[in-house]
């Protein structure tokens, strides 16, 4: 029944995405001023990552910004529909650029296995079809907490799905990606998810401690494996940049806080080449150094329901 419900949510997901792209950008655009309007969760959490992470911007500027991120998060989910029910080999047309790719093929030759490191940056929907029209891969997930959410991803993301192995962020998991490296193979991490306690290091990002994974620099510091990071930028409408990049070496050090510090130093330079593109819709810094439930940055968003000041 799981399987039946998800073949058919895909099938209405693929109708609406079959739409035109201007009236989807349309639709998009007036959903972003509807979540400004309603001060839904995603439009309060945005604020609220704005407010951490730049204390300084002007109420203007951050207004200004917040709106560009509501509009570019409701246009990459429709885009991100397009992307799952069009063939793979259409949608990387949209990539117009390239850079870095030789780093990328050089690591996988040198036979030492090589770590993806994709953050929430730009559209990695269309980087993991990248990936995977590039090499075998293993992805490291975190499983959808409904069943038919994970059918229905699994559903959409089949095609290629037989270069691409999607492994639970769990602890048989993870002993599959070190036998991954080992063997020289590739794997795909997203870095700037909040680990669960026990599993990260607090490591400044944005000028604030985030709790952030130490298992992608345990993986890198024990297999030996080339680290990489990749995104695909927007660079126009609908159009892309591939940029693959070296990490920092600090990112395979033993001391958990100065490879957590390279990490997040790395994502946020990323981000920083137009914030607008990165996830702000994510509460980040959930977690504290004083592991105090009270000193939750989001802990009055519930009810802090007012919209955000300005005009959508």
């Amino acid at each position: 029944m799981t399987e039946t419900l998800a073949r058919l949510l895909a099938f209405l997901v693929g109708a609406v995405a079959r739409l035109p792209w201007a009236w989807l950008r349309a639709g998009a655009d007036g959903i972003a001023g509807v979540m400004r309007r309603r001060g839904t969760r995603e439009s309060r959490v945005a604020l609220r990552n704005l407010e951490l992470a730049y204390p300084g911007l002007a109420a203007t500027d951050r207004d200004a910004l917040h709106r560009a991120i509501l509009r570019t998060t409701a246009r990459q989910t429709l885009e991100t529909l397009r992307l799952w029910t069009r063939p793979h080999a259409e949608n990387l047309g949209m990539i117009r650029e390239s850079h870095g790719v030789e780093l990328f093929d050089a690591a996988i030759a040198a036979g030492r296995g090589v770590i993806v490191a994709a953050p929430h940056y730009g559209n990695w929907e269309l980087l993991n079809q990248w990936l995977a029209a590039h090499t075998e891969l293993a992805i490291l997930y975190r499983a959808p907490e409904s069943a038919l959410g994970e059918a229905f991803l699994r559903h959409v993301r089949a095609d290629g799905a037989e270069r691409v192995v999607q492994i639970r962020a769990e602890a048989a998991g993870i002993r599959q990606l070190f036998k991954r490296l080992r063997d020289g193979g590739v794997v795909g991490i997203l870095p700037d998810q909040q680990p669960k306690k026990g599993d990260g290091e607090f490591a400044p990002f944005f000028g604030r401690p985030a709790y952030t994974m130490t298992l992608l620099p345990r993986l890198a510091e024990r297999s030996g494996a080339a680290v990489l990071f990749a995104y695909c930028e927007r660079i126009g409408d609908r159009s892309f940049a591939l940029r693959i990049e070296p990490a920092p070496a600090d990112i395979a050090s033993a001391d958990t806080v100065v490879a957590t510090t390279a990490l997040n130093a790395a994502v946020e330079r990323i981000a920083r080449r137009d914030p607008a593109q990165y996830q702000w819709t994510y509460k980040r810094y959930t977690l504290q150094p004083s592991m105090n439930p009270v000193d939750n940055p989001y802990r009055d968003l519930e009810r802090r329901r007012h919209p955000a000041q300005g005009t959508p």
